[in-house]
């Protein structure tokens, strides 16, 4: 009989959605089970990245159990605006936690609970279990919500005040927790600031193995015999796509060249209108997980923009899978972050700050004449990830944690 077999994982995102926390969220929790694990999780209904309720769980009732590959999932349904403002992700935040109040007694006793964050709020919830279980209390943050909120100049007025009063439960959370994990180094120093609640570095992860098949093919939406540049993710606030526009200004005078978008977010409507005059950009709807190895691979290269503002409140987890496609990447950001750090230390790619829109298209154009480069690159960028990043390392590693908590 293993330790702490018993995990109740909480958080708003878990399958169907199969990008960004979801899509790790849901591997955590089935892997747990492959190794014997009795696992629940307390989740919303998937609606992101469209910001929409899945067609498929629209008519479902409120309250709604089932088990998928061995997970025995309890899910509220949860407010979703389409329009996500402040004061809507806020009602969003509230509906999730107080209709998931009522799962939190529709689940067995569990010895570990395991809230992950974002939602903060979702660390209360594993707070009320601990109480009422006398389990231990994992909390694992994703992204430091409140902080990049603050970080990227979205507060005035009144909006302070509800900021304060989530920091205080953001605080509150953190320090009744047995232990609490994040995904970068960074953020671990940020965390140490915020609590003396022993720490743990839970690295995102990526299944290498997915990228290894030599059968991939083409993707459909990267058929062209152009130098193909692809950015795959959440078309959100986060990145920086007013320098993708300027990037944008400046191939548009390179030949040979084709721009592909696959991605959906807040953000994409505004998007989708400034890219209507460029002939050479194209934008697809998010593929499934299972065609993301083939789509990643059939690029030349990958595109991430990032604000340089804000330093390491996030860690983002597609340039794993950018970096596995065994392909090279251009990414921005800040230069004290730990991204740029990777990149230094794989040779996969190169790192810029927000403003090297010339060094960018250089550098695009040295790689599109050079496929020797590209092929170099590439290799170092996937042999990074195998070795610090692969799914079950980081996941066995993982168990052993929570067997001594």
């Amino acid at each position: 009989m293993k330790l702490n077999n018993k995990i109740s994982i909480i958080g708003i995102n878990y399958y169907p959605e199969d990008s960004a926390i979801g899509l790790y969220t849901t591997q955590k929790a089935e892997y747990l089970v492959s190794k014997g694990f009795e696992v629940s999780v307390i989740t919303g209904f998937p609606y992101y990245p469209q910001w929409e309720i899945r067609e498929d769980y629209k008519s479902k009732p409120y309250l709604v159990k089932e088990t998928i590959n061995g997970v025995k999932v309890f899910r509220s349904k949860q407010y979703v605006p389409k329009d996500p403002t402040f004061v809507k992700r806020i009602i969003h935040l509230s509906s999730f936690t107080f209709g998931n109040f009522i799962n939190l007694f529709r689940i067995s006793k569990p010895d570990i609970v395991i809230s992950i964050i974002p939602f903060t709020t979702s660390g209360l919830l594993g707070w009320f279990l601990k109480k009422r279980y006398g389990c231990k209390h994992l909390v694992h943050i994703q992204d430091f919500e409140f902080d990049a909120a603050i970080d990227s100049g979205l507060l005035d007025g009144g909006k302070k005040s509800v900021i304060k009063l989530l920091q205080k439960i953001e605080g509150f959370v953190l320090d009744k927790a047995d232990i609490v994990s994040t995904i970068s180094y960074g953020m671990i120093n940020k965390l140490k600031q915020k609590t003396k609640t022993s720490t743990y570095y839970l690295t995102n992860w990526i299944d290498v193995e997915a990228f290894s098949n030599i059968n991939l093919g083409t993707h459909r939406y990267l058929k062209s015999s152009c130098f193909k540049i692809l950015y795959s993710g959440n078309i959100g606030a986060k990145q920086d796509w007013d320098l993708f526009l300027k990037i944008l200004v400046q191939l548009e005078k390179v030949e040979n060249v084709e721009v592909v978008v696959v991605g959906e977010g807040a953000e994409k409507v505004n998007l989708l209108r400034a890219l209507k005059q460029y002939s050479f950009v194209k934008h697809f709807n998010l593929v499934p997980y299972e065609e993301l190895p083939q789509l990643l691979s059939s690029a030349d290269l990958h595109i991430l923009f990032q604000k340089t503002d804000v330093i390491d409140t996030v860690m983002p987890s597609k340039i794993l899978g950018m970096m596995a496609s065994e392909k090279p990447s251009i990414v921005t950001g800040n230069m004290e972050s730990e991204v740029s750090k990777v990149f230094e230390e794989s040779q996969g790619g190169f790192y810029f700050n927000g403003n090297s829109v010339d060094e960018i298209i250089n550098q695009i154009n040295i790689l599109k004449a050079d496929k020797m480069l590209c092929s170099k690159l590439g290799t170092g960028a996937k042999q990074y990830v195998l070795e610090k990043y692969s799914k079950n390392k980081v996941l066995d590693m993982f168990i052993d944690k929570i067997q001594n908590l």
